[in-house]
Formats: structure tokens, C-alpha cells, sequence
């Protein structure tokens, strides 16, 4: 999962993934990754407006997010 989050911020691509917050709520969030740090990074969420600091062993799916139609993901 590191290695995906890796490649889309250095396309600097929207991903859409599904995430699991510390107390076991499953979530949907846009995020633009900003810097990865370890285990985790920054990224800014679109669901929430802001900055936010996610686990990468919290994410349980990615997808990059198409900007055209007939763009091959």
C-alpha cells in the first residue's frame, strides 16, 4: 500500500481510499498526499477541508482518481 501512496503524490494524483480511523470507523476520502513520514503521511482531505495525518496500515483500499474521461487508471 506504501509504494501506491508513494506513487500518487509523486504524480502529485487524487486518490480516493477507504479508511479505517482509530476507534474502527470505515470511511471514504479524497486526499491529495502531501509528504509521507514512516508509517504515515499528510495529506489533504477533501471530505474534511483540511490537513489531515493518516497510518498507512488504516488504509484498506486506494484508487487514483481519473481527471478525463478515457483516461486509463
Amino acid at each position: 500500500m506504501q509504494e501506491q501512496l508513494i506513487k500518487a503524490m509523486q504524480r502529485n494524483q487524487l486518490v480516493d481510499m477507504m479508511y479505517v480511523s482509530k476507534t474502527g470507523e470505515i470511511s471514504k476520502r479524497r486526499v491529495k498526499i502531501i509528504k509521507m513520514m514512516g508509517d504515515k503521511f499528510q495529506a489533504f482531505c477533501f471530505t474534511k477541508q483540511a490537513k489531515r495525518t493518516f497510518t498507512v496500515d488504516n488504509v484498506l483500499a486506494t484508487v487514483p482518481v481519473a481527471h478525463k474521461e478515457g483516461w486509463v487508471v
